[in-house]
């Protein structure tokens, strides 16, 4: 009863301080510039965003976010990560993104981001919603992310004095989007790549275009300096035994981990955290980044104010380089393709706003150190 209230009281409060939201209305601008749409991660953070009134349409409003006078709005669907992985969980939640997409069009929207477990709803070029929604642009984040995650990633590996002469690093999801993505960033720059994942031929195509070794088991993978962790895939998530298992011989594991939900959930990382340093990645960070309340709406969604997922960031920055700055090529661009071009395009975007890495956390706390110091046990 109380999550209700609070849940009620935060969604009219988003409306109520919406001082630029006033603004809007009272100069005549539409109300949305981004709608990113998102799944819920579990019964859990649904209590937080709803109690026990979850929307009768499926879909409603979350965070309100504002990048340099762009303003996003988070549409959550009621739909968890783990429904969106049977057929009719993903049947239910098409029908009710796509209610979620004519909301935001009705509003306003010209940008649309596929957050989170979303992304690959509508295939992998996403044609349904292009051929229905001929004036929107869709963009699922991950060149964003991807950019985030390779330079965290190279930021970690030098604040823990790693370099490809002393690094072994294993890959979570190696084929997966962001995993293939990290993955060619470390063999580019000649690290010791593992490639890790449940999918043996996705594997193996992986080892064919890059020079990796490749792991279906945690046991076949040997002893790492570094996990990258990109799924939070059942088969792939770290425990304290595969941790202990993994890490050099009286050595700390670091784990960068860009999954969402996070691959080292913070319970087993409480049971391990004396043998592993882990950080959160893919993150972005502006100073002309701000969450309408501020640090409670971003708090709900585990970040810092001033700090977005990578995904969203993408999505606020599009709209700010093709509608603010006039940049109508982005417009040709397909975003449901993470590759070099479109990643530059992106990477030169983020600068215009001022987007880079956010200072190093683990669950929201800073990562007080990067020691892989020698440890007893």
């Amino acid at each position: 009863m109380l999550a209700t209230y609070l849940a009620g009281l935060w969604r009219i409060a988003l409306v109520m301080f919406d001082y630029r939201g006033w603004y809007r209305w009272l100069s005549g601008q539409p109300p949305i510039d981004v709608a990113i749409i998102t799944n819920i991660r579990d019964e859990a953070e649904g209590q937080v965003f709803w109690g026990d009134n979850w929307p009768t349409s499926g879909h409603s409003n979350g965070a309100r976010i504002y990048l340099n006078g762009v303003a996003g709005q988070v549409r959550g669907i009621a739909v968890t990560t783990e429904e969106l992985m049977t057929k009719e969980g993903r049947q239910r939640a098409k029908s009710i993104f796509i209610d979620a997409v004519i909301w935001a069009q009705k509003r306003g929207a010209k940008v649309i981001l596929l957050a989170a477990s979303t992304k690959r709803l509508f295939g992998r070029d996403g044609h349904e919603l292009k051929q229905r929604f001929p004036d929107l642009l869709f963009t699922i984040g991950d060149n964003g992310t991807a950019t985030l995650l390779c330079q965290d990633v190279d930021n970690a590996l030098a604040k823990s004095g790693l370099n490809n002469s002393n690094a072994r690093v294993l890959v979570l999801g190696c084929y997966g989007i962001l995993g293939e993505a990290v993955t060619a960033h470390l063999t580019q720059r000649q690290f010791d790549v593992v490639g890790f994942g449940a999918n043996k031929k996705a594997l193996a195509d992986m080892a064919a275009h890059y020079p990796i070794a490749i792991a279906d088991t945690m046991d076949a993978v040997g002893r790492v300096d570094v996990v990258i962790a990109c799924t939070h895939n059942a088969d792939t998530r770290l425990t304290r035994a595969s941790i202990n298992a993994l890490r050099q011989h009286n050595r700390k594991l670091l784990v960068v981990d860009v999954a969402e939900p996070a691959n080292l959930d913070e319970a087993t990382y409480q049971q391990c955290q004396t043998w592993v340093i882990r950080q959160d990645a893919g993150n972005a960070h502006s100073p002309l980044l701000s969450y309408v309340l501020g640090g409670i709406s971003s708090r709900m969604l585990n970040l810092s104010p001033q700090v977005v997922f990578g995904c969203f960031a993408e999505a606020l920055t599009l709209y700010h380089s093709i509608y603010r700055e006039h940049n109508h090529v982005l417009l040709n661009q397909d975003w449901f393709q993470v590759n070099p071009a479109n990643r530059a395009f992106i990477d030169n975007a983020f600068a215009s706003v001022a987007i880079q890495c956010p200072d190093r956390c683990c669950f929201n706390k800073p990562v007080a150190a990067f020691t892989l110091e020698t440890l007893s046990g």
